[in-house]
């Protein structure tokens, strides 16, 4: 674990960097309340009260059940077992950080796959006895013994090369999961949250075509997509159901899923019955998910435009709902308050009439990651100096050679870069550094600025290869079971996934929701500075 906590020390003091445009960018470029504004936009708003009730739901624990509820629902077959991880780890990720989603699934992975260590080699031990048993009993030649030896050995290094695979292919289907259902939902990761800002601040009049709604529409059936594919792509690469490496006896692949049955229930039981807090937590949840759908679903009114007069300006944003439920985990009281006075305890009497909530503020204090929070507004406070300072500007008409290449060659070469550069630098550093110049190029290119931006934002999560490209990565790299090669290698092939289905996505459903292949009014708009 030591590779994490170095991990997690870096960030930390990488994190202060982010506060120098505060210093910097007043001195030639913007006033400081404009930089000091970059740091508590709507967006950023948005982002702080969905990590608010994520909070409140890692607090209760309300995460855990839903992965152990959802894993014995799949099935615990060897086949559908890392499907059913990589599902659950999907799902989690579109509400949760996509680091407390692989911290918490990558210790139930283990003690499963321990388990199924374990019994195995018990096998084993049994089986040795019984075969020099038998060796005492028949009377062979020496020559046959030594082949009889050498075939045993044989044997056992295939097992635990097979134990090797899959130690590996469940490590990393966990992380690959979190980064890819991150990308589902506009709060699941940092990119996607830069996107959302970088068009409200660029294009002011874009008509709120970049939201919760719209976006789960888009990135939904993409992020599905990935996910299944790179199900299959790890299933093949270490779990070929052909290859000796990967031969189990039916007696054992039987064993090994009652095991990981058992490792479920054990964690079900811990767990205990469902609290009152849970069903508090889970019901402002559903709320929050069901007032960003309907605050403006697209193929029919939502409830801004019935709550607001035709006419009058719309305030309330994605961001409004997010601080809404948020206050309310401040308020919602965490054990059923009795309303019944007679037949008390003296304990009860004592006791306060109205429960603790749900949150408090020491807890988010010390949950909250702060540091994502500061480093999104330094990014935005990077990217409005650039466009100020004509920057932005000028990097895209360096570009303006890409005019007679044609859109879809541009998006590819643009997702390929920005996979590349995401593997080494952070995913919400490489979209608030690319975004705002591939804005300026598409508007002086005349091609759709979503065309580009939203690859762009999708291939920032592509970090696949690299145990320091991303957090996940670097929780599973810390156990022990995967060298860089290993990751590097799955790595490779699972970047090629990810950019053919960002591809895929934009050019296909992508191309008639957003209405990709014409350049919009809006674009043409300028931001007053």
């Amino acid at each position: 674990m030591a590779t994490l906590k170095s991990y997690v020390s870096k960030f930390k003091s990488f994190v202060i960097l982010f506060f120098t445009p505060i210093l910097l960018l007043p001195l030639v470029i913007l006033a400081p309340y404009k930089v000091c504004l970059q740091y508590m936009k709507d967006t950023n708003v948005l982002f702080l009260g969905s990590l608010i009730v994520a909070v409140a739901v890692e607090r209760w624990r309300l995460h855990k059940r839903i992965a152990v509820r959802m894993l014995l629902f799949l099935g615990t077959d060897p086949t559908r077992l890392m499907l059913g991880f990589m599902c659950v780890t999907a799902f989690l990720s579109m509400w949760i950080s996509n680091t407390a989603t692989t911290a918490m699934m990558v210790p139930i992975v283990e003690a499963m796959l321990q388990q199924m260590v374990a019994t195995s080699k018990a096998r084993d031990i049994q089986q040795e006895s019984l075969e020099m048993e038998d060796k005492d009993k028949a009377s062979e030649l020496p020559r046959n013994q030594v082949v009889l030896e050498d075939t045993t050995d044989q044997k056992q290094e295939e097992e635990d090369e097979n134990t090797k695979n899959i130690y590996k292919a469940m490590n990393l289907c966990v992380c690959y999961a979190a980064s890819i259902g991150g990308t589902a939902t506009v709060t699941g990761t940092g990119p996607n949250v830069v996107l959302l800002g970088q068009m409200q601040e660029l294009f002011p009049d874009n008509k709120d075509i970049v939201n919760f709604a719209s976006w789960f529409a888009f990135a939904f059936p993409n992020m599905v997509i990935m996910l299944v594919l790179s199900w299959a792509w790890l299933q093949g690469f270490y779990l070929r159901p052909n290859s000796k490496k990967s031969h189990t006896s039916p007696g054992l692949k039987k064993k090994n899923k009652e095991i990981a049955n058992q490792v479920l229930l054990e964690e079900h039981r811990k767990l205990g019955p469902m609290t009152f807090a849970e069903y508090s937590v889970l019901i402002c949840f559903l709320l929050l998910i069901f007032l960003w759908f309907s605050r403006d679903p697209g193929f029919m009114p939502g409830w801004m435009s019935i709550a607001w007069i035709e006419g009058k300006t719309k305030y309330a944003t994605d961001a409004t709902v997010a601080v809404f439920v948020a206050i309310l985990l401040f308020i919602v009281p965490s054990q059923k308050p009795k309303f019944n006075f007679r037949n008390q305890t003296e304990e009860e009497w004592k006791a306060p009439f109205y429960p603790p909530a749900l949150l408090n503020w020491k807890v988010t204090q010390e949950k909250v990651p702060w540091g994502v929070v500061i480093l999104l507004g330094g990014g935005f406070a990077v990217a409005k100096g650039c466009e100020t300072s004509g920057l932005s500007e000028w990097m895209a008409k360096q570009m303006e050679p890409l005019s007679s290449v044609s859109p879809a060659a541009i998006s590819l070469i643009l997702t390929c870069l920005v996979a590349a550069a995401t593997e080494c630098t952070s995913n919400v550093a490489t979209t608030t550094l690319f975004l705002p110049i591939f804005a300026s190029m598409s508007r002086s290119i005349g091609i759709h600025p979503l065309y580009v931006m939203i690859p762009c934002t999708l291939s920032a999560s592509l970090a696949f290869m690299l145990p320091v490209a991303t957090p996940p990565n670097a929780i599973v790299f810390a156990y022990g079971h995967l060298k860089v090669s290993d990751m590097m290698k799955a790595g490779l092939m699972m970047n090629v996934i990810g950019i053919s289905c960002v591809f895929l996505s934009v050019n296909t459903w992508g191309q008639s929701m957003f209405s990709l292949d014409t350049f919009p009014d809006w674009a043409n708009s300028t931001v007053k500075t």
